[in-house]
């Protein structure tokens, strides 16, 4: 698979024809100056003024706050006319540098730049921060690199949180209000989110925190259930520091890496301790647009048959996880004639249940490895069918070399972590630097990645070399993050069969083109899930689902296609992604919606073409 993402080369001193740095160098002065010009151009609406202070090969990553919008703006006649297009209309004000985290950096020899962070206002609507990144240029100077603006809060909606928080002591009616307000008993929700996992969960806190009524539908009996329910040996494969969520982060004696189990009674108590408003063992059957009114008319039922109406629904919100949480499973001949037990990996829960069968696995990716790893554990024949090859790195050497100064311990704080993580677009990561990360990974994992070749498992470096990131972002697959399995497949205790496409099932097992066979009892498809405008279709109908974007996958400009974002629908939102990407987007969305509510959004500045 290849990307394109529009970018440059890599700002290294020989591109940029710097010979030398100074040892001397004073990035708070420079910074300084250079952020005064910057903030006098843009409040005076001066374009020319603003460019001259950039790279010419400079990107400029906004969300929300001056686009209302996810953009990325890559060169200068792009960002030229972004500023010529929003200025005016944005009007930023009031801009100040961060004295904090402010200095001279330096993640290869040839790399250099001042980082830095900063805030400022966005004419009478919108509290924004900034990072910004300077290079030197060959005659001394520094420009910028790279600024990300990203809309932090609205004037006069603040979130009820610290000082803001209900000050008023409560005797005895806590409970009785806590249930009619969950129950929507006096009036209906202004938002109705369908999904009661993480991402979910994390919109309804945001929302709940601007003062924005909203209901979770989660159709399992418990809250986590999502999690509880899938295989035993799920864990998650992302490190804690990369994982809180807002307002609740884990404590700080939770594990590394969190079993599914126990993150489920976390989000079962984050819902609990945030005071959310979820429903379960219910779900949405029907959601109909009423374009007259902008708003939406919601069927729930509950497990036991009866219905909830809901009438003048202004949000809804789809969380129900990757891509809809819509199996994908792939049809051969012969499956209907198998004797054994097709499952999805969905669908499988403990490898205990296949005791002295043989079991196949289909796909080598994140849950094809860890099912296959649950299987050999409990002493199961078990064997892996490669469709196609896998990009591979271990936690220990991935995490070590991309998070090390972002989600750790004692780095920074994880809001600060997410807006350095955000601000480095995907189109500069596409061009050379995710590449060197990734080399440096696969040296650490030398030994891993040889022995892994020498049995015969395929391979690559992701898209264009550029390790799991883009390959999550563009298609949410591809990679497995080891955490053992890897040692079991070389040591041969996983079997593998990669040398032959599949043709068909048999009565007894699975048949491959070029004549060989392999018995098995049960066969697992571990091959992800389908398109999540399915489920809009199922809940919303055609008419609605033909006008969405795809949900998932990148923009040229290297920017989400639908989730957290308008999609093509007013009112209806998707959020899909994992815990940190729920952290960081769930307030965008949640400040898209109180801003429609206030009547203060917009207008958008999108893409044309």
């Amino acid at each position: 698979m290849t990307l394109n993402l529009e970018g440059f080369l890599l700002p290294t001193l020989d591109h940029l024809g710097v010979s030398s740095i100074p040892d001397d160098i004073d990035a708070k002065k420079i910074a300084s100056e250079w952020f005064t010009q910057f903030a006098a151009s843009l409040e005076a609406s001066d374009v020319d003024g603003a460019l001259n202070l950039f790279d010419t090969e400079s990107y400029w990553r906004d969300i929300l706050a001056l686009t209302w919008n996810f953009r990325t703006f890559v060169g200068a006649n792009n960002i030229k006319q972004f500023l010529r297009d929003r200025l005016s209309i944005s009007r930023p004000k009031a801009f100040k540098l961060r004295d904090e985290y402010l200095g001279l950096q330096q993640p290869y020899p040839d790399l250099i730049w001042i980082s830095f962070f900063f805030d400022f206002e966005v004419g009478d609507t919108g509290i924004a921060s900034g990072v910004g990144r300077l290079v030197p240029q060959a005659d001394g100077s520094w420009k910028a690199h790279c600024i990300f603006t990203n809309l932090e809060d609205l004037k006069g909606f603040p979130e009820k949180v610290g000082h803001l928080r209900n000050l008023e002591p409560n005797h005895g009616s806590w409970e009785t209000l806590r249930r009619r307000e969950a129950a929507f008993e006096d009036k209906g929700p202004i938002a109705l989110i369908v999904g009661g996992g993480q991402g979910g969960l994390e919109i309804a806190a945001r929302l709940k925190m601007l003062d924005v009524p909203a209901l979770v539908v989660e159709k399992n009996a418990r809250i986590g259930d999502s999690w509880r329910n899938r295989y035993k040996a799920l864990c998650l494969h992302d490190p804690v520091w990369y994982d809180h969520m807002p307002y609740l982060p884990f404590p700080p004696n939770w594990p590394a890496y969190s079993p599914a189990a126990k993150l489920a009674g976390w989000l079962e108590h984050y819902a609990e301790a945030m005071e959310l408003n979820v429903w379960t063992s219910c779900e949405v059957i029907k959601a109909v647009r009423d374009e007259a009114n902008d708003t939406w008319s919601i069927t729930v039922q509950f497990s036991d048959g009866k219905q909830r109406d809901f009438e003048g629904i202004k949000h809804l919100i789809l969380a129900t996880g990757l891509n809809g949480n819509q199996p994908n499973v792939p049809s051969y001949p012969g499956m209907d004639l198998f004797k054994g037990q097709i499952l999805h990996s969905s669908q499988h829960k403990l490898a205990s249940d296949h005791i002295g069968k043989k079991v196949v696995v289909i796909g080598a990716c994140t849950s094809g490895h860890d099912i296959a790893s649950d299987y050999y554990l409990n002493g199961i024949d078990v064997t892996m069918y490669q469709r196609s090859s896998t990009y591979i790195m271990s936690t220990k050497a991935g995490w070590e070399v991309l998070f090390s100064n972002l989600y750790a311990e004692d780095t920074l704080p994880t809001d600060l972590a997410d807006r350095v993580n955000a601000s480095f677009p995907l189109g500069f990561m596409m061009n050379g630097f995710a590449q060197r990360a990734t080399e440096a990974i696969a040296e650490k994992d030398r030994n891993m990645l040889d022995g892994l070749r020498k049995r015969g498992f395929k391979l690559n470096m992701g898209i264009n070399g550029t390790g799991f990131g883009m390959l999550a972002w563009s298609k949410a697959s591809g990679y497995y993050l080891d955490v053992g399995a890897s040692q079991m497949i070389i040591d041969g205790k996983i079997k593998l069969k990669n040398d032959s496409l599949l043709q068909s099932f048999t009565e007894t097992g699975l048949k491959f083109e070029d004549g060989s066979e392999i018995p098995a009892d049960v066969v697992v498809f571990a091959t992800g899930f389908g398109d999540a405008r399915n489920l809009i279709r199922k809940i919303c109908g055609d008419d609605v689902a033909n006008k969405c974007s795809p949900v998932w996958g990148l923009n040229e400009e290297g920017e989400i296609l639908g989730s957290w974002k308008y999609m093509g629908v007013p009112g209806l939102w998707y959020a899909m992604g994992n815990l940190a990407m729920d952290r960081f987007h769930s307030k965008h969305l949640a400040l898209q919606i109180k801003a429609m509510e206030e009547n203060v959004f917009g207008p958008r500045y999108s893409r044309v073409g």
